[in-house]
């Protein structure tokens, strides 16, 4: 699968809350089973956020000290991250189409 996505299926179907983009990156990796290297991620990422698919990933919490790394989709992006599976199972029958554990179908 291509990076982007690659991307937006994993941030569909799991949650990336991390220190920063590195372990968000180790995260990712960890989720997919696709060889995917640093570069390509950020550029997904970045695509991403150009296109609106996700939210900025970078983050303060209210009342925090140190800013955290996100992977979370925009409504565009669950559109688009929906549109990726039907491609890849046009019968609907696949683990694909299952709700996500975060309630974003």
């Amino acid at each position: 699968m291509a990076p982007i996505p690659l991307l937006l299926a994993t941030a569909f179907r799991h949650v990336i809350s991390e220190s920063n983009i590195e372990a968000g990156f180790a995260r990712f990796a960890a989720l997919t089973a696709e060889a995917i290297d640093f570069s390509a991620f950020c550029d997904a990422v970045a695509a991403c956020l150009r296109e609106g698919s996700i939210w900025e990933p970078v983050r303060l919490p209210e009342g925090g000290l140190q800013c955290h790394w996100h992977l979370e989709l925009t409504p565009a992006g669950v559109r688009a991250a929906k549109e990726a599976f039907a491609a890849l199972c046009p019968e609907n029958e696949c683990e694909h189409h299952a709700r996500p554990a975060q309630g974003l179908a």
